[in-house]
């Protein structure tokens, strides 16, 4: 029976994992002992009733195959080492490492205890604090100034946003901007464009501790705590040094061709976050392209060409300011851009952000 080795654990591993499952020898290698849903981690940093939902096991997840806790020290030609454990020789192999972000975004934590210890302080840290910092505005520093609004009324946020504008990368409609701004300006948050900081905060992210920066214009700004909302980079360190370093851009995104093989690789395969695809990095994305692998691998496994092609999606904008405020830029099937605000946003994202969904992928009750 052919083995196919999976490297990360995120949304697109464990969709990939599952789905090949039943066809071959499955090994998912992922560094955290328990599945982690990000796209929840912003509602977990701020309410201690969300501290726990994001966090999930990995024991229902695979009927067959293995979950092996361990980190990716090496990945060359159909190997993959994995530090305390013994090199896996695989068939196929899946990349599906993702993204590195600051916290509360992301964890780094291979531990869930460790991880929600540093939540748990957060919350105290920020029930103590009287005024935040969010270092860029972008998807992440606007949702996170909407869970922060919700959850603690009083306090005083701002955005400093490099760029001209909130949401300044390509993408995003100036209605979009408009209304998110118009949301932002009714909860009290100062937003400040157009603005770089001389320097870093003198404490750590999401340490509490009263500063003052100044913006490269001279602007001072005080806050108890700050967060660096901006800083995402493809997980891909595993591949330096080895054939597949060369096919890495700057931003350590890995090639891929259109059927998701890694260039000049036909048994290897990336997916998510890692991949050079021109869309953004997105868990419904991670899982789409994991289905066109689990495609391409059956047919493999068969005898056949890999003949499934992923397409990027339709770029939809689903962006919440807390449980009861946000807006979102959707497509339709004509391709015309609209947006919608509060209640329909809430209605995509889901007032439990999809925790069910992934608890149901996961097999868990």
């Amino acid at each position: 029976m052919a083995r196919i080795v999976v490297v990360g654990g995120g949304y697109g591993g464990v969709t990939v994992a599952k789905g090949l499952d039943p066809l071959a020898d499955v090994v998912l290698v992922e560094q955290k002992d328990q599945f982690v849903h990000h796209a929840a981690a912003l509602r977990a940093a701020v309410d201690e009733v969300w501290e726990h939902a994001i966090f999930m096991p990995y024991s229902n997840l695979l009927d067959r195959g293995t979950v092996l806790q361990g980190t990716a020290a090496r990945v060359s030609g159909t190997t993959v080492e994995v530090f305390g454990h013994d090199p896996i020789e695989a068939d196929y192999i899946i990349l599906a490492t993702g993204s590195t972000y600051p916290f509360p975004a992301k964890y780094s934590s291979s531990r869930a205890t460790v991880a929600k210890a540093r939540i748990e302080q957060l919350h105290q840290d920020l029930a103590s604090a009287q005024s935040v910092m969010l270092v860029g505005g972008g998807t992440v520093g606007i949702e996170m100034a909407g869970e922060l609004s919700n959850a603690f009324p009083g306090i005083q946020i701002t955005i400093v946003e490099k760029g001209p504008d909130v949401l300044s990368t390509p993408g995003y409609s100036d209605a979009l901007r408009a209304e998110l701004r118009r949301q932002l300006d009714d909860l009290g948050v100062r937003v400040v464009t157009g603005a770089e900081l001389s320097y870093l905060p003198p404490h750590n992210v999401g340490e509490l501790g009263h500063f003052t920066v100044a913006t490269k214009a001279g602007e001072h700004i005080e806050a108890d705590i700050w967060f660096q909302c901006h800083g995402s980079r493809a997980n891909t360190g595993y591949l330096d040094g080895t054939e597949y370093q060369e096919l890495l851009h700057p931003d350590g995104t890995v090639r891929v061709e259109p059927t998701l093989q890694v260039q000049g690789h036909p048994t290897v395969y990336a997916i998510g976050d890692i991949t050079d695809v021109r869309e953004s990095k997105r868990a419904d994305a991670a899982r789409q392209q994991a289905r066109v692998v689990i495609s391409n691998i059956s047919r493999q496994l068969e005898g056949e060409a890999p003949d499934t092609t992923y397409q990027p999606t339709k770029e939809w904008v689903v962006l919440p300011l807390g449980p009861t405020l946000g807006a979102s830029q959707l497509v339709d099937a004509e391709g015309q851009t609209r947006i919608v605000g509060p209640e329909q946003t809430a209605e995509i994202k889901g007032t439990d952000l999809m925790v069910s969904v992934i608890r149901s992928q996961l097999n868990l009750p």
